[in-house]
């Protein structure tokens, strides 16, 4: 397939109004940063007052429109939509920790797949121009065959991966049955400053560092993940936005990663060698915790193929850049003093 936009990403967004749900969250903040420095009009949708949240500690929530709701309430989704006139919606709410949705299944699928056909009934309703959904690297379930790509089938074992592979299907059958233009993201582990999320490994791990104790890996340290920095991961989106924007890339998923598995004890090493920490890591576990996926990582040929993009920081990079983010914002994990 021929690439069909060029870097840099993004210059579609130019003037557009952008609803993004799950803005609150660690992409959700730095892709409305990104939109907004390329002159795009953004609506946020907020269910919680989230002060830790990185739209709220840089500053970039008063440069939105702010909608008090929640993607549960369809209602709203469809007037918020048709009278801020959106043409442009970025769909990444979701119940998103693998250990909460294994606990709580109900209110996972409530909101990772109902949710998601209410922002796609909002958007078929009123016709908006481009839309782009994130489903999940997870939506694939264990496989033998590695790297993902996106012709595998859709194995899903556990309530969360279940819930982004439904999304996931849910989504592209309103491009083949009412011509949405919709795509589907099926993303590696996104990291940076920003996750307020301290069951996930990064951000627990750098609270850890920060405070000066041993991070603690809750399995043998042997799964194998993709990590992707948030700020590739932003390039990902912008550039799905300009595919859309050509009239290509409708009704299709596409993965984005570093292409690189690192182990669990790995990644933990290297963020403490960055850190400058003399720490070794806590390992408690045994095996792969349960409802999580030993080994994954994904092709992202596909993207890259039509659009160029590229993971451009590699893994010692994108942590220190993490660390830094967190020792000039510690609320974002509950921490206090200066780092």
């Amino acid at each position: 397939m021929a690439q069909m936009v060029n870097e840099p990403h993004g210059a579609s967004v130019a003037g557009a109004r952008v609803l993004v749900t799950g803005a609150y969250g660690l992409l959700g903040s730095w892709l409305t940063k990104a939109l907004l420095d390329r002159r795009a009009e953004v609506v946020v949708l907020r269910r919680d007052v989230q002060p830790g949240s990185a739209l709220v500690l840089e500053g970039t929530e008063p440069q939105c429109t702010v909608v008090h709701g929640d993607i549960l309430d369809a209602a709203l989704l469809e007037r918020l939509v048709g009278e801020h006139e959106v043409d442009t919606v970025i769909h990444l709410a979701a119940q998103t920790i693998v250990g909460t949705a294994n606990r709580s299944p109900r209110a996972t699928f409530e909101t990772n797949i109902r949710g998601t056909w209410n922002v796609l009934e909002a958007c078929r309703l009123h016709d908006v121009s481009r839309t782009v959904v994130a489903a999940s690297d997870k939506a694939y379930g264990p496989s033998d065959t590695l790297p993902y790509v996106e012709d595998l089938p859709l194995r899903a074992r556990h309530p969360y991966d279940v819930s982004k592979a439904a999304a996931d299907l849910i989504t592209r059958s309103y491009w083949h049955t009412y011509g949405l233009p919709v795509a589907v993201t099926r993303l590696a582990n996104i990291y940076g400053g920003g996750d307020q999320n301290r069951s996930r490994l990064i951000p627990e791990a750098v609270a850890a560092v920060l405070e000066g104790r041993a991070p603690v890996i809750r399995s043998d340290g042997s799964p194998e993940r993709d990590l992707l920095y948030v700020e590739d991961a932003v390039g990902a989106y912008l550039a799905l936005l300009d595919l859309l924007a050509t009239g290509a890339g409708a009704g299709e998923s596409f993965n984005a990663g570093s292409g690189q598995p690192r182990s669990v004890l790995e990644i933990v090493e290297e963020l403490c060698r960055v850190a400058g920490a003399e720490l070794r890591p806590d390992v408690r576990g045994e095996g792969v915790p349960e409802g999580e996926i030993d080994r994954q990582w994904v092709d992202s040929a596909r993207l890259a193929a039509v659009t160029g993009w590229r993971a451009r920081v590699d893994l010692p990079e994108g942590l220190a850049r993490t660390l830094s983010w967190y020792r000039a914002h510690p609320l974002a994990l509950g921490l206090i003093g200066a780092f």
